[in-house]
């Protein structure tokens, strides 16, 4: 899977946060400052060519929707980040959030049950 560039993301995070949508209904999803029409309409070409979106006509125009879904990007991209990182440690990631990020003992405590509970 590839990496998606800052405004590829953004955009990717609107699609799946709608499901489906039009170029239109994506740009006031976007952060400021938001992108002009044909921008946009360009990133969106460029997803469907990296396989990350697909469209259905409607009319004359195209409603889009995504391929991937955010589950399986975050997974990717996760790994991506632990194995260039953290020499694909999620022990040296988590210490790197306790120590960096001053996660605190109820952060903590979450997490092991959230281990916990995948084990079960």
């Amino acid at each position: 899977m590839v990496k998606l560039a800052k405004r590829e993301e953004q955009i990717m995070q609107a699609f799946w946060d709608l499901k489906k949508a039009f170029i239109r209904d994506v740009i006031p999803q976007l952060p400021e400052p938001r992108p002009h029409y044909n921008s946009v309409a360009t990133i969106v070409k460029i997803l469907e060519e990296k396989g990350f979106l697909s469209h259905e006509s409607v009319g004359n125009i195209y409603c889009y929707y995504p391929l991937i879904s955010r589950e399986d990007y975050q997974k990717h991209s996760m790994k991506d980040i632990v194995s260039q990182y953290f020499d694909n440690s999620y022990p040296r990631m988590l210490a790197f959030f306790a120590k960096e990020e001053n996660l605190s003992e109820d952060d903590l405590k979450e997490i092991l049950k959230i281990i916990k509970d995948k084990k079960s």
